[in-house]
């Protein structure tokens, strides 16, 4: 009797998996396809100046494979290019002047911010600089991207085309990242796809949704929509700055889009998985705003969404629980089934799609991590850098 109603609890338990994997299959702004892509373009007829920010921080390793493509954009219009070294100890900016000399392409300028003040991530700060050397030249749009972020030669010509056609204020592009590692192709679809699944893509560029992201590698923003939202010294203190950014244009009144991009490619390589838990963990807590109501809560759904469908059917066979197997397969199959057209964009096979609870389980440790070493006091940690918690961040700068 014990062991009937332990697997018609488990069967219950599956039942409401199941139930929130249609409601995320069908209310959840279509998460799970993969045909966002660059909006429409056409030919803005004069083509506005555009100057493209870089921070940079001990990105030697990367700059080779990233930096070129930049330099080598093939755009109408007037566009340079402003990379800001934020205290490097690799010879960051020695060789961006190199590669630019050797090279060509647009004008590169390089420039260092120095130590950030009290209340600024390192990078904001870099690119805080970097805009207020940009807007000596007075830009229409300003493109921020990465330093490991390669384009291809059309990309700064097409998103501005796309920004001029649909009325944007704001485009960004999610970079493919590199999935070359064993590692890599288990973790990193799935980035993109939980990531997908917080802010649908769809309706991040509804106008009226109250959804904002962008993807920080590559955001081409209209100038003056930066000053309305005061971009980057109202967010000054964001470790996920991307979507910080985001909020505070929409937030303006600013129109965005984010999409995934087929000619924006990250080059960053993630060989370990200790590379690729140090790159979530690190901002993972600060995504839930050092709650820890919100960090349960997160615990449990991923634990109910992801964790329960297979552990139902292994119950179930072992218990005997028909209606445990079924439920839980059923919930199962629909997860498997979302996560296919992300592996496809990535060019992967699909074995890894029926692995996706153990992929959400590493998350969820991650995440559980992220606000370990929150309360130990180490904050966001990033190149050498520690931020400080956000109770001890002031208002300065």
């Amino acid at each position: 009797m014990g062991q009937t109603a332990r697997v018609s609890a488990i069967a219950w338990t599956a039942a409401v998996s199941l139930a929130a994997w249609l409601w995320l299959l069908l209310c959840q702004g279509f998460f799970w396809r993969t045909d966002v892509r660059l909006p429409p373009q056409g030919d803005p007829g004069r083509w506005p100046d555009v100057c493209v920010v870089v921070p940079a921080r001990d990105e030697a390793a990367v700059l080779p494979l990233s930096l070129p493509s930049l330099l080598a954009q093939d755009y109408p219009g007037r566009a340079e290019v402003f990379l800001v070294d934020d205290g490097s100890t690799d010879g960051t900016g020695e060789l961006a002047r190199d590669l630019a000399a050797r090279g060509g392409g647009l004008p590169l300028t390089v420039a260092s911010p120095g130590e950030p003040p009290a209340g600024w991530t390192g990078k904001l700060w870099a690119v805080r600089h970097g805009i207020a050397l940009a807007r000596a030249r007075d830009p229409e749009y300003l493109l921020l991207t990465d330093a490991d972020i390669a384009h291809e030669p059309d990309s700064l010509r097409l998103l501005v085309a796309a920004a001029r056609t649909g009325g944007f204020d704001l485009v960004s592009q999610m970079a493919r990242l590199r999935v070359e590692s064993p590692w890599e192709r288990l973790v990193v679809p799935a980035f993109v796809y939980f990531f997908a699944q917080l802010y649908p893509f769809r309706r991040i560029g509804r106008k009226g949704s109250r959804t904002a992201a962008a993807a920080g590698g590559c955001v081409l923003l209209r100038a003056d929509a930066a000053e309305r939202a005061r971009v980057p010294d109202a967010i000054r203190h964001a470790v996920i700055d991307d979507v910080a950014l985001a909020r505070a244009v929409k937030g303006s009144g600013g129109h965005i889009w984010l999409g995934l991009a087929d000619r924006v490619d990250s080059v960053r390589p993630y060989p370990r998985l200790h590379d690729l838990w140090r790159m979530v963990s690190r901002s993972a807590y600060a995504q839930l705003r050092h709650n820890p109501l919100l960090l349960l809560g997160t615990v449990v759904g991923l634990a109910l969404v992801y964790l329960v469908p297979p552990a139902a059917v292994l119950a179930g066979v072992a218990g005997g629980g028909a209606a445990a197997v079924l439920v839980g397969a059923a919930a199962w199959l629909v997860m498997t089934a979302t996560y296919v057209p992300m592996l496809r964009y990535y060019r992967q096979p699909l074995w890894p799609a029926p692995l996706l609870p153990f992929t959400a389980f590493l998350y969820l440790l991650m995440t559980v991590d992220s606000a370990v070493q929150h309360y130990r006091g180490r904050g966001a940690a990033w190149k050498g850098r520690t931020y400080a918690r956000p109770d001890t961040v002031t208002d300065e700068g």
